[in-house]
């Protein structure tokens, strides 16, 4: 079955059919659906988190590295032999 539906702003006549109806229906559904919006929101939590890690892991490694070296360095010369 076919029904023609007209817009009020343009005068035109648009057809619709069971598949535009069915169509239209699916837009609607995926418009309206949220569960897709909360995984990519924790998905840009973590790579912010992951961002975050490594600024501190790039300013701070050369730093860490060094004052592990140094207690290294106290532990190994305090060693008896």
């Amino acid at each position: 079955m076919l029904r023609m539906y007209t817009t009020s702003t343009t005068g035109v006549a648009a057809a619709k059919t069971g598949i535009g109806r069915f169509l239209s229906g699916q837009v609607r559904k995926l418009r309206e659906d949220q569960s897709g919006a909360t995984a990519i929101e924790y998905g840009l939590i973590a790579a912010g988190i992951a961002v975050a890690i490594i600024a501190i892991v790039f300013t701070l490694g050369n730093d860490l590295a060094d004052f592990f070296q140094a207690i290294d360095t106290k532990l190994t010369s305090k060693t008896p032999t």
